[in-house]
């Protein structure tokens, strides 16, 4: 009699249905969405951390004085820093499950590759674009952590100083093979930004075929403005223009 009721118990917690936002997730579908929406949360701070360091260009102290800003949104209502670690812990949210759905979405491609339905041109094409997106992504999440060992933690800079942004910066990219590592790192994630933009247009929904010049053109112009600006710190303090 125990092992019939242990056995209808199993059952039952098998058969029990998890939140629809689970069971959406665990489809592919949900999982293009999840990326999409992690990939514009993502792409809004990309953007806004570009803005920000442009202060580099206005000198020390206007770059640490938005630094400070940061750490003081919204106190006194809420202690100093705890508005930005919560803009710190939503990003690490999207950025963890934006890896995971790739990834678990590359590896349902690979299964699927023996039922292709696209002819040769279009499967190459998409071979391309997903091999591009994947060491791109790979390549930019490698220097995200080493991003926050450099600038967010100090390891590679033994003067470093969490009030004087403007000094870690400089003393790090005035190190040739630091720079290297963000010129580098910034032209992935320039591929990896149009390749991106242009797909999450797709996954949301917000193409056709009148507009899709226009989401090109949107896409490359992402990719080239938050180039341009993460580029030019490394090589500007290179070139001793900041300094």
């Amino acid at each position: 009699m125990a092992a019939t009721q242990t056995g209808a118990t199993s059952t039952a917690s098998r058969n029990r249905r998890r939140p629809w936002i689970a069971e959406f997730y665990a489809s592919s579908l949900g999982k293009k969405y999840a990326m999409a929406i992690t990939g514009i949360v993502l792409m809004a701070y990309v953007f806004a951390h570009m803005v920000g360091n442009l202060k580099l260009f206005e000198g020390a102290q206007p770059l640490n004085d938005y630094a400070a800003w940061l750490r003081e949104i919204a106190y006194p209502a809420l202690p100093e820093g705890a508005a930005l670690w919560g803009v710190r812990i939503v990003l690490i949210a999207a950025f963890a499950i934006h890896i995971h759905a790739a990834a678990v979405l590359t590896l349902r491609n690979r299964r699927a590759r023996g039922t292709k339905y696209q002819s040769k041109r279009d499967y190459n094409a998409a071979d391309f674009a997903s091999r591009t997106m994947r060491w791109s992504g790979v390549i930019v999440g490698l220097f995200v952590l080493f991003h926050l060992a450099d600038l967010t933690f100090g390891a590679t800079n033994p003067d470093f100083d969490h009030a004087d942004v403007y000094g870690n910066i400089v003393t790090s990219f005035s190190v040739w093979w630091i720079a290297a590592i963000y010129v580098v790192a910034n032209l992935a994630l320039a591929f990896h930004l149009y390749h991106g933009v242009w797909s999450l247009f797709q996954t949301m929904g917000w193409n056709q075929r009148r507009f899709n010049h226009w989401r090109r053109y949107f896409a490359v112009a992402f990719a080239v403005v938050v180039a341009a600006g993460n580029l030019s710190f490394p090589i500007a303090v290179q070139l001793g223009i900041v300094g």
